[in-house]
C-alpha cells in the first residue's frame, strides 16, 4: 500500500524520534529464548545444536507498523570448546526494510568448576533498503525517489563475553561496531549512521521441587544518544514443558509470555505486548510467535 501515514500518526502524537530510531537493530520481546541473536557468545555453550525462529508483529491495527523476523541456528563443536552459529533477521517498517545475515565464532573456557566463560565474535552483512515505490510524496511533481528502490550495503560485526553456571548466566555484547554510515542515492548523511548497540544480560533459576521452576532474567539495553532501556522478565515452568510469565520494557510495554516443550526438543512461545505510552490508544497490542526445534546432544554438557 503507498502510504505515509504510519509516520504522519507518529509525527502529530508528538512522539520523540527515539521512538521510531533508538533501536535500529531487531526488538523481541521472547529474547530469552533466542538470546543467540543478542550475544555470539552464546554459541557452543549448550551441547547440542538448536534452530530458533521469532517472528514479531508490532502495533497490531497500525498501517505499515514494524515486522520483524529472525531465523537463527548454532551450537558447538562435537570435541572442542568452541561453537558456531549463524542467524538472519528482516525488519520491515512501512517503505523502509532491514535485513541482515551473520555467521558466529565463539570460544569457552572453563574458569573454575562451576563457572565457564564464553568469548563470541560475528560478522556478516547489513542491507538497508528504502522502497519509494511504497510512498506517497506531498509533492506530486518530485518523482525521483517513488520511481525507485534504493538499497545500501553494509559490513557488520559484534563481540560477546558470556559467564554462566549451572542456574545463571551473565552476558555483555556489542553490535554495529564498524557504526557505518549509510549511503541512499549518492548522497551520504550522518542521519543514516549506523549506532553501536550494547546489551547487558543477566538471568537466574530457582528450582522449587521436581515439579516447579521460576526464572528470572534482565536485559539493559544503550543506544547512544538516547536513554538505557530495562527489560525485566519472570517466568514460572511446569514439568520444564508449560510456562507462563511476564515482562515489563521501560517505557515501552507490559508483556505476558506463555510456551509449551514438546518432547524436550520442539518450543513454541507466544508473547503479547500491552503498550504503555499515548500511543497504545491507537493500537491492539503487539504479538510474538517463537518456534525452536533442539537437536540431540553431540558432547557432554
Amino acid at each position: 500500500m503507498k502510504n505515509a501515514r504510519f509516520y504522519i500518526l507518529i509525527l502529530l502524537l508528538g512522539l520523540p524520534l527515539s521512538a521510531l530510531h533508538s533501536q535500529q537493530l531487531p526488538n523481541f520481546t521472547q529474547y530469552m529464548f533466542n538470546d543467540f541473536v543478542l550475544n555470539p557468545a552464546i554459541a557452543g555453550t549448550r551441547p547440542y545444536y538448536e534452530i530458533r525462529s521469532n517472528s514479531r508483529f508490532q502495533w497490531a491495527g497500525v498501517i505499515d507498523a514494524p515486522q520483524t523476523m529472525s531465523l537463527s541456528i548454532y551450537g558447538p563443536h562435537s570435541s572442542k570448546d568452541m561453537g558456531f552459529g549463524g542467524y538472519l533477521f528482516n525488519d520491515i517498517t512501512g517503505p523502509t526494510s532491514r535485513t541482515g545475515l551473520y555467521g558466529s565464532y565463539a570460544y569457552n573456557v572453563g574458569i573454575n568448576d562451576n563457572i565457564r566463560l564464553s568469548m563470541g565474535l560475528s560478522a556478516g552483512i547489513l542491507q538497508n533498503k528504502v522502497d519509494g515505490t511504497k510512498i506517497t510524496l506531498f509533492d506530486p511533481n518530485d518523482q525521483a525517489l517513488q520511481e525507485s528502490v534504493y538499497s545500501s550495503y553494509s559490513p557488520d560485526a559484534s563481540i560477546g563475553l558470556y559467564a554462566y553456571g549451572e542456574n545463571w548466566f551473565a552476558g555483555f555484547s556489542a553490535f554495529q561496531l564498524f557504526a557505518n554510515s549509510l549511503k541512499y542515492y549518492d548522497v551520504k548523511s550522518g542521519l543514516n549512521k549506523l549506532k553501536t548497540h550494547y546489551y547487558l544480560m543477566a538471568g537466574y533459576r530457582f528450582e522449587i521441587n521436581s515439579d516447579f521452576m521460576v526464572e528470572g532474567s534482565s536485559l539493559v539495553k544503550k543506544v547512544t544518544p538516547v536513554p538505557f532501556q530495562v527489560e525485566l522478565n519472570v517466568r514460572g515452568m511446569y514439568q520444564k514443558k508449560f510456562w507462563l510469565g511476564v515482562s515489563y520494557r521501560s517505557s515501552d510495554a507490559m508483556s505476558v509470555l506463555l510456551g509449551y516443550i514438546h518432547m524436550e526438543k520442539y518450543y513454541f512461545g507466544y508473547a503479547y505486548d500491552i503498550g504503555l505510552s499515548d500511543f497504545r490508544k491507537y493500537n491492539s497490542g503487539s504479538h510474538e510467535i517463537m518456534v525452536g526445534v533442539r537437536f540431540n546432544k553431540i558432547k557432554n554438557p
